[in-house]
């Protein structure tokens, strides 16, 4: 498929409801609301088409992107490549999707992860704490963790609401994941109240550190 008859596929995919909510969440008007189980099996369809996949980034068509993701070769992107990539989508489920899909499987990752956190660049920075939560879940040997704390406390307040997310996900993990700092986490958490009220469907945890710290160590018992 080429450009023109991807894009008119991904229109005829349109569904309302989805392009409303969407735009709800914080979506540009660039999109066409295709469901995202329509875009994985349109992905199947083409298969890996890197070029196609950078001719559909180039829209701006969030719909366009998030095929473009599933469809790219990660190996063929450059660092520069990837960093422009990450600054320019701000819909967080696209951003989450390029992260998920790109970023986090990149194996030159690191060289991203300090430098986003101090980007002054919302979407970098989000990456950037993106990449640092995994470390702290997973990796977390060579990690200033009460540093990280301290950055925590004095500076998500202030920060973009896109970049606050993934701050409270590194302070949540950190109390998942290190008793040691479990009662710290807990207490910039509460002091914060970040996301307190934060409306939440019935059966899913709630993002407020706090509930979500206390929520993830008791299944762990």
């Amino acid at each position: 498929m080429n450009l023109t008859e991807t894009l008119s596929t991904l229109q005829s995919l349109a569904d309302e409801k989805v392009r409303k909510q969407h735009l709800k969440n914080g979506a540009r008007e660039n999109l066409f609301g295709v469901k995202m189980g329509d875009i994985r099996t349109l992905a199947k369809k083409i298969k890996t088409d890197h070029p196609l996949a950078l001719q559909l980034w180039e829209t701006a068509n969030i719909d366009a992107r998030m095929l473009a993701i599933l469809i790219l070769n990660p190996k063929q992107l450059s660092a520069v490549e990837i960093e422009n990539m990450v600054a320019s989508e701000e819909f967080a489920w696209a951003a989450d999707w390029f992260y998920n899909y790109v970023v986090k499987e990149y194996p030159e990752k690191e060289q991203f992860r300090e430098k986003w956190m101090n980007s002054g660049d919302k979407m970098l920075a989000r990456a950037g704490w993106s990449l640092t939560s995994g470390r702290i879940a997973r990796q977390p040997e060579g990690l200033d963790i009460p540093a990280l704390l301290n950055r925590i406390e004095s500076e998500m307040p202030r920060e973009a609401p896109e970049t606050q997310w993934t701050m409270n996900t590194a302070l949540a993990q950190i109390g998942i994941n290190h008793p040691a700092y479990r009662e710290r986490a807990l207490a910039i958490g509460e002091k914060l109240g970040i996301y307190r009220d934060y409306p939440v469907s019935k059966g899913c945890t709630s993002p407020f550190a706090p509930i979500w710290i206390n929520a993830m160590v008791g299944r762990q018992k």
